[in-house]
């Protein structure tokens, strides 16, 4: 009898190293479809490195990552995978408007040659809309806050309307407004049936904003729903004890 499938990322052995060291080590996991999950750990944990590695932007010594119940892999189905890296990896002097910068969402829907349909613009607008930028649509990136500049990148993501996104620190230097805008999408987006695979740091919100969780320290310490995984033991083993951390969260 054929195995069942329902997932929208799975990562078999996969380690990464730089420089011979390596920052991931035999990772195994697999995240179901339709999850809002949180990848938490200590600084240099390997978060970021694991989801680079699974976005195809880093070369693993050894492993495989496959999306959508193995249809395929990152180059295959680049067009149902969004990203939004971190604020501070981006060139914000790049010479776009926000409106140029949330067109670029289309543009594995357009192919680098058609000009945008005005179904394009009209979707850029929408998701302007949804982030609350649409009164911005014709500044400059560099003139924007850096909470601005997350929210034009998130409306670039939501305009590929992908089946699974990637976010990297997406609340990091944000005010108050603009992570309850963001926690709004993403559970926004659970909701559509799209999987979300978050890097986040903030402990004390893992249960109000996500329904998954996967910590790791170099390795997956676990991975699995947050009220079955996301307790003392397993902080204690993730953070290595870090009283002072952990005194704040459990």
């Amino acid at each position: 009898m054929k195995k069942q499938q329902n997932f929208a990322v799975e990562v078999e052995d996969l380690t990464v190293a730089y420089d011979s060291k390596p920052v991931l080590w035999d990772i195994d996991l697999k995240i179901p479809k339709g999850k809002l999950m949180a990848v938490i750990g200590p600084n240099g944990a390997g978060k970021t490195t694991l989801i680079k590695a699974m976005l195809g932007l880093l070369k693993p010594v050894t492993g495989a990552v496959r999306f959508l119940d193995g249809s395929g892999s990152i180059r295959t189905l680049k067009n149902q995978i969004g990203y939004v890296p971190q604020s501070g990896s981006v060139d914000w002097d790049f010479p776009a408007t926000v409106q140029d910068v949330v067109l670029m969402g289309c543009y594995g829907k357009l192919g680098w040659i058609r000009r945008p349909r005005k179904s394009d613009i009209e979707l850029t607008k929408q998701t302007l809309s949804k982030v609350g930028m649409q009164d911005y649509a014709s500044r400059q990136i560099s003139q924007l806050s850096g909470g601005q500049q997350q929210r034009v990148f998130l409306a670039r993501a939501l305009a590929q309307e992908a089946e699974v996104y990637f976010m990297d620190e997406p609340f990091k230097g944000v005010d108050a407004q603009t992570e309850k805008a963001i926690v709004a999408l993403l559970k926004e987006l659970k909701e559509q049936g799209k999987t979300v695979v978050v890097v986040h740091h903030d402990l004390q919100t893992v249960p109000d904003y996500f329904d998954w969780v996967t910590l790791i320290n170099l390795r997956v310490v676990a991975s699995g729903p947050v009220e079955e995984v996301f307790h003392e033991e397993n902080l204690r083993k993730t953070y290595h004890n870090s009283a002072a951390l952990l005194r704040s969260v459990v």
